[in-house]
């Protein structure tokens, strides 16, 4: 019975750690709120509680405006986390999970212990922003222009990657001054996502780490372009 539950352990670790490393944070909002999901959005999946959304400890939220910056509140729901406000005109709001447990991978004798950061912004406008997060993508103010950093530098060479919830994507590549740019032909929402892996050994919480790996996306919607085409049936969360 111990070995049996050892093992399940074991493999429910293994399986987060793909999916976690596979999926992505986002933000959308409608009338009355701001939500924050975990999946795929271009597969139209939401993870849900119980399940996967259940893994995430302490993630956090902020609303940029002029105001300056207002933390939010996050409350977990069976499929999303809803924030307590939503962003208005020319606002964003930015979050973040940095509390994820250090993922342990052994091969052999090795150890590989490992940091994933998830972390997400929003933006009602294409005007410029400046980078918070630690791995961040940000409007340049030019539509379909985007810029992405690492710790508040200019991160070059990096896939970029933007997709619809109907599986529409595309990608391209950062140039030397972290810019990348799209065509988004589509009316409706779209989510531009990268990834970056820093093999700067650190800590988290009080436990060591070797490799962090950070996933990043931004939102926005545009209210004129060919009209979306249907998203498909809401896949099947993970347990």
């Amino acid at each position: 019975m111990k070995r049996t539950l050892i093992v399940s352990a074991l493999f429910s670790t293994m399986l987060f750690a793909v999916s976690a490393q596979a999926h992505q944070i986002w933000l959308q909002q409608g009338a009355k709120t701001a939500n924050l999901y975990f999946g795929e959005f271009g597969e139209n999946l939401r993870e849900a509680s119980p399940g996967l959304l259940d893994r995430f400890v302490q993630p956090t939220a902020v609303l940029l405006g002029a105001k300056g910056e207002q933390p939010l509140t996050v409350e977990k729901t069976a499929n999303a986390f809803v924030l307590s406000a939503k962003a208005g005109k020319n606002e964003s709001i930015i979050a973040e999970e940095a509390h994820y447990p250090v993922l342990e991978k052994k091969n052999g004798e090795v150890v590989t212990r490992t940091i994933w950061t998830p972390a997400a912004r929003l933006v009602t406008s294409d005007a410029e922003q400046a980078p918070k997060l630690t791995l961040d993508i940000v409007p340049t103010g030019k539509p379909g222009e985007f810029k992405l950093y690492y710790k508040g530098q200019p991160l070059p060479k990096t896939k970029v990657g933007v997709v619809v919830q109907s599986g529409w994507s595309k990608e391209a590549h950062s140039d030397a001054q972290g810019l990348v740019t799209f065509d988004l032909p589509w009316e409706g929402t779209y989510v531009v996502e990268a990834h970056h892996i820093d093999k700067t050994a650190g800590e988290r919480d009080g436990k060591p780490y070797d490799v962090a790996s950070y996933v990043t996306t931004l939102t926005l919607s545009k209210n004129k372009g060919v009209k979306a085409l249907r998203a498909g049936p809401a896949a099947t969360p993970n347990k």
